[in-house]
């Protein structure tokens, strides 16, 4: 059962119950309309990860701005999408219960539905359910470019793939999913870059084996937020897949830019707003937002526009921060922490407050629902 929304439209910020997972709109635009002009200049298409926002509302203002679609990570991912008003999903990711195909086949009835293999029997069992609901579904093989996770080998392995899904009753094939995950928090520009275009020419190779058999890729899709400017700008891949660049995390912003600096194409628009609730100490002050609020596998979260403050540690409903011992915050006052992971953190709660206007004298202009929280099956 979903909790009541923490805040009411029009409240100022001081009146939004804590803790409350919030978004700066004004940031969020900013950087939607980023990407959005990012992909235009580069003509690539842009197919944004809602594993991350978990959001049809945040999903279709992306598309608003030019997005074919969006990528999803679970089949009740792509349901919540569809469901409201999402019409192209590719599940980046592989499927092989029998009852969850049949869920992503019916959901083709209503949808376009694309979706990620790298198994021979595999491709059977989408068929098979294809042709049981009398659908066509897109379906990419996943390459191994780095990430050692799931993905076939480039070359001839891919190949045989391919052809098996061209073969296939129900099926058409739609190309490559060449996603390095491990390179999008690679610290250094030039490593990352390295990683990619490492990645790039595995892919180029098995793009022009499958042309050599006849077989084009429409999709060659992959990127993240820590590496689309190499992929939009290298005239390989076609598709970015990108997802935290509309909210941005700690951890991405630890990555390093070309000149040394911090990584900052993107604003910081998603917050876990807490409070005060304890200064028993000229040097700590609690808050209110511990493991229930954000998840710590990335580090701590950064604690803005409190200078000298540092969030030093995490319990079930409490978190500590480090301060000066001329710090003047008091109990109540509201502190924005910038989660250090947020599509974690974003599973964790049922709504968005978002809020027009700034930190201090902004207003509630809208709540969300975070409608796919919980959808991992």
């Amino acid at each position: 059962m979903n909790t009541p929304p923490p805040a009411a439209i029009g409240a100022p910020i001081e009146d939004i119950d804590t803790p409350a997972l919030v978004i700066d709109l004004d940031a969020f635009e900013r950087n939607l309309n980023k990407m959005a002009q990012f992909a235009k200049q580069h003509g690539v298409r842009l197919r944004p990860h809602a594993k991350m926002h978990k959001s049809p509302i945040v999903a279709r203002k992306q598309m608003a701005l030019g997005a074919v679609g969006v990528c999803c990570q679970k089949v009740s991912e792509a349901e919540v999408m569809v469901h409201g008003g999402v019409d192209d999903v590719l599940v980046s990711n592989q499927v092989v219960l029998p009852h969850k195909l049949e869920r992503l086949a019916a959901l083709a009835r209503h949808a376009k539905i694309s979706i990620c293999v790298d198994d021979f029997d595999n491709i059977t069992q989408i068929s098979q359910a294809a042709t049981k609901f009398g659908v066509n579904i897109e379906v990419l093989v996943e390459v191994n470019v780095g990430a050692n996770r799931c993905g076939v080998a480039p070359g001839e392995p891919a190949l045989k793939l391919s052809q098996k899904i061209a073969s296939s009753p129900g099926l058409t094939f739609g190309g490559m999913q060449a996603y390095h995950g491990a390179a999008q928090h690679v610290r250094s520009f030039d490593e990352r870059r390295a990683a990619i275009a490492k990645a790039e020419d595995m892919v180029r190779a098995t793009r022009d084996l499958l042309r050599q058999h006849g077989l084009e890729c429409r999709t060659i899709g992959g990127a993240g937020t820590g590496s689309y400017g190499f992929e939009g700008t290298g005239k390989l891949y076609n598709e970015l897949q990108v997802g935290s660049y509309a909210f941005m995390d700690v951890d991405y912003a630890k990555n390093r830019a070309q000149d040394g600096g911090a990584f900052n194409d993107f604003e910081h628009a998603l917050f876990v707003l807490a409070h005060v609730m304890s200064r028993a100490t000229p040097t700590v002050a609690v808050t209110d937002a511990g493991l229930k609020a954000m998840t710590f596998e990335c580090g701590m979260p950064w604690v803005r526009d409190v200078p000298g403050a540092e969030y030093v540690s995490p319990s079930d409903e409490h978190g500590k921060l480090s301060v000066p011992a001329d710090c003047t915050l008091k109990l109540g006052d509201r502190v924005w922490l910038i989660p250090p992971h947020c599509d974690p953190c974003v599973n964790l709660h049922d709504w968005y407050v978002c809020v027009r206007g700034g930190r201090t004298q902004g207003r509630v202009e809208a709540l969300w629902p975070v409608a796919a929280r919980g959808m991992g099956f």
